[in-house]
């Protein structure tokens, strides 16, 4: 009888690592790793930045060759979509066929990019969540323009990009858009770009950036899409021309009226947890796939990076993050504990005999970078959601920014921009456990004090 493998679904930094360390902590069964795209483990940030502004080729994105892969012997699956999961018989459905009986599975399906009504049928309309989509832009934004219509630029000039969504991703990719000598303009619901994820101090500042670089910020929602016939080679959908905003203008700084000339547009409003195809009652899936401390969702499942929805031991609650940094962290920490689980039920152990670890809780300090023009935002701890915020170092002159946020009566995160690196990593200490306020604060200073 052939033993049943592991399978880690999902070809992301978070499935890699989990493939890794399975290896690594003595799997010596089969081992499938499978992908919905075509493309090797890559990595991600770059392709809002580095790769989107072409200083990067796909090529240095690739997280592991194929020869790096080969002592994994991994069964690698690419081009291939989960589409079910049995989870008392731990039974997954490739491609709508095949069914593939599992001894354990971890799930890395990361998030899938939202986007408006009828987007996907336009030519020059685009989302930004993979690298097919990521070079589908860069070739808009490096490539000469379309033949001139009304509300598009001419061939050879800038775009006239409208980037929908004023979060993270669509400041990054503003801030790209810029430097290469595009008109840009960034329309979102919220009046203070990024707010959501850092708060209105920090993002204000960042706002002053991008307005001092000539992206025009407003505030509004998106109501469709205005359009001519495309040319031939430039695809099979009408061309954006437009985009229309609801309620007919909006209510924001810079005014503009009801429409926003466009030859491209990037719909940046978010993204949601590719979980559509967990439909097992056994499995929570609000919000991503809920799982306790260990990163079990079931018994012999485990989720990891941006679909893992997880109890995190010092927060005391439920929570999903979506960054880079937590992906490799807990695709590790769920294959070790996968591990731990198949060997105390005797499933499996370590190949060479040596004592099974036990399953330990996944408790990190949360980790996110952002790089807008020269500005570096890093941020450790939670920043969003947080009931309290305070600044204490606020230079705009200077470009420089800390911000403290707080929940419940405890720091929970600190963000900071343009401060030297030393009092950057002493930061992290403040939010690792989180403390009494009054004591972060105090901490806060002493180490912003001793740079």
């Amino acid at each position: 009888m052939t033993a049943r493998p592991i399978a880690v679904v999902g070809a992301s930094a978070a499935g890699l690592a989990a493939a890794e360390t399975l290896r690594r902590s003595g799997w010596r069964g089969p081992l499938t790793l499978i992908g919905d795209e075509p493309h090797l483990p890559y990595d991600r940030p770059p392709l809002s930045k580095q790769l989107l502004h072409g200083a990067w080729e796909p090529e240095k994105l690739r997280l592991r060759t194929e020869e790096q892969l080969a002592p994994l012997d991994l069964d690698l699956r690419l081009g291939t979509r989960a589409t079910g999961l049995d989870v008392a018989t731990r039974t997954l459905t490739l491609d709508g066929v095949e069914r593939l009986a599992c001894a354990g599975i971890v799930i890395a399906t990361g998030v899938a990019a939202r986007t408006l009504p009828g987007a996907d049928r336009l030519t020059g309309v685009h989302t930004l969540r993979t690298l097919d989509d990521a070079l589908a832009l860069r070739g808009r934004l490096t490539n000469g323009g379309t033949p001139a219509s009304e509300g598009v630029a001419g061939g050879g000039g800038p775009r006239r990009l409208v980037i929908v969504g004023n979060g993270v991703l669509g400041c990054e990719a503003a801030a790209v858009a810029r430097e290469l000598g595009h008109e840009v303009t960034v329309v979102g619901i919220e009046e203070t770009p990024m707010a959501a994820a850092v708060g209105t101090d920090v993002g204000t500042l960042l706002a002053e950036e991008h307005r001092a670089r000539g992206v025009r910020l407003l505030t509004g929602a998106v109501d469709g899409f205005d359009t001519t016939p495309a040319a031939p080679a430039d695809g099979p959908g009408p061309q954006v021309t437009a985009v229309r905003l609801a309620n007919g203008g909006i209510a924001a700084q810079g005014g503009g009226g009801s429409r926003l000339p466009a030859d491209t547009v990037l719909v940046a409003i978010g993204s949601r947890p590719a979980v559509d195809w967990l439909t097992d009652p056994a499995l929570d899936t609000t919000d991503g796939l809920r799982c306790d401390a260990y990163c079990a969702a079931a018994p012999g499942i485990y989720a990891a990076g941006d679909v893992a929805r997880w109890d995190h031991p010092a927060h005391g609650r439920p929570l999903r993050f979506e960054h880079r940094m937590n992906a490799t962290e807990q695709g590790m920490a769920a294959a070790r504990n996968l591990l731990a689980e198949l060997a105390a039920d005797g499933t499996a152990g370590p190949a060479d005999g040596t004592p099974a670890q036990e399953r330990r809780p996944f408790a990190p300090v949360p980790y996110f970078w952002s790089d807008q023009y020269d500005l570096k935002i890093q941020a450790y701890g939670l920043t969003a959601g947080a009931d309290r915020v305070e600044t204490p170092v606020r230079d705009r002159a200077g470009r420089r920014i800390l911000a403290l946020y707080g929940r419940e009566g405890r720091a929970v995160g600190v963000l900071a921009a343009g401060l030297p690196p030393r009092q950057i990593r002493a930061l992290r200490a403040v939010v690792a456990d989180p403390l009494p306020w009054e004591e972060a604060r105090e901490r806060v200073a002493a180490a912003t004090a001793a740079g």
